[in-house]
């Protein structure tokens, strides 16, 4: 009898950001679809607009990533 391996299933891009050291990325706000995900919320620098996108690339599948943060 052979034992079945369960793998958790990848984090949600939501708990991605929520999770991150920095500050600014924990404030923005992500709109999920089964088609798309957007990143909303405003960050001080492109750099961390940037640096947001990249951090939920990995887990969104084959969805389209719209990154509608804004720098002020």
């Amino acid at each position: 009898m052979s034992a079945t391996v369960l793998t958790p299933p990848p984090p949600s891009p939501e708990a991605i950001l929520s999770a991150s050291p920095i500050q600014q990325l924990r404030r923005l706000r992500v709109i999920t679809s089964d088609k798309e995900v957007i990143i909303t919320g405003t960050v001080p620098s492109y750099y961390l607009k940037q640096l947001a996108q990249e951090a939920v690339r990995g887990v969104i599948g084959g969805r389209r990533l719209i990154n509608r943060v804004v720098v002020s």
